[in-house]
């Protein structure tokens, strides 16, 4: 009997032993994988560059641009709409006064005034239209732009004419005027380049442009008159009158030959402005 329970209990050691460790198995294996399956799928960080800003399109003439500056010809005033998708059409104009008396040379006494006035279309044709670059060929249809004078000699006084020497009645001194205009072509062809979009295929509302180049005017009129007065020797004795005086007059214009000679460089007249716009859309 003793040998029967003992054989018995041989046989059913091993059942919970071999349930034991087939649990520690599978506890394991869930220990082992549990944390892979519950764990939260990562997601790298990205950083990507930020993106250039793109050509915003706009239909013919749906834009408008204002602007303002100034230029070599004075205060500068601009106005812009876009044509296509390179080109803009841009009227211009110029205005700008001074004056400026007393003014003393080779015996002449010189009351000037500056008298600017100008007004022109361009074409602008942008080869890269995102970018600023232009290339812009032009008409400058009005042009006022002159110097004018009163010129007087005081009694007494002498001046030079063509290296001449006169002198000035003391009862009844030498007076008249004088003209430059750099309006001789009119209208001019014009052609600048530069920088600046006034209508920014980018979609921006302010631009900044600059614009450098020449009007072609032709060389400068120069007219000077002297009407009034006499010249007399140095004594002041043997006066003539100015208008009637072939040997003055004759200095008169040698003179201005002179200064047309000097300010024929100015028949390419330079261009060169710059300012601020605003664009607005208007369709």
């Amino acid at each position: 009997m003793n040998r029967f329970i003992l054989c018995l209990s041989l046989a059913l050691l091993p059942v919970p032993m071999m349930r034991a460790e087939s649990s520690s198995i599978s506890s394991q294996a869930d220990s082992t994988t549990t944390p892979s399956a519950t764990k939260a799928p990562t997601t790298a960080t990205t950083h990507p560059h930020k993106a250039k800003k793109q050509e915003v399109r706009m239909k013919p003439f749906s834009q408008v641009a204002v602007g303002a500056g100034f230029s070599l010809m004075g205060v500068n005033l601009q106005a812009a709409t876009n044509v296509s998708r390179r080109i803009n059409l841009r009227a211009t104009g110029n205005v700008f006064k001074f004056t400026e008396n007393n003014i003393s040379t080779n015996g002449f006494n010189i009351d000037a005034q500056l008298n600017m006035a100008a007004a022109g279309v361009s074409m602008d044709y942008y080869p890269f239209p995102t970018h600023g670059l232009r290339l812009s060929p032009g008409l400058l249809f009005y042009n006022q732009n002159t110097v004018s004078a009163d010129v007087t000699v005081d009694g007494g006084q002498s001046f030079k004419l063509n290296k001449v020497e006169y002198y000035s009645s003391a009862t009844n001194p030498v007076q008249g005027t004088a003209r430059v205009g750099f309006n001789t072509q009119n209208p001019a062809f014009t052609l600048t380049t530069g920088w600046g979009n006034m209508i920014s295929r980018k979609g921006a509302h302010i631009s900044f442009p600059f614009e450098i180049g020449a009007a072609f005017v032709n060389a400068p009129t120069v007219d000077a008159t002297l009407t009034k007065g006499e010249v007399c020797d140095a004594t002041g004795t043997n006066c003539r009158n100015v208008a009637t005086d072939a040997g003055l007059q004759s200095s008169l214009q040698s003179e201005i030959a002179k200064y047309k000679h000097d300010l024929d460089l100015l028949k390419v007249y330079p261009i060169l402005s710059i300012g601020i716009s605003y664009r607005f859309h208007v369709r």
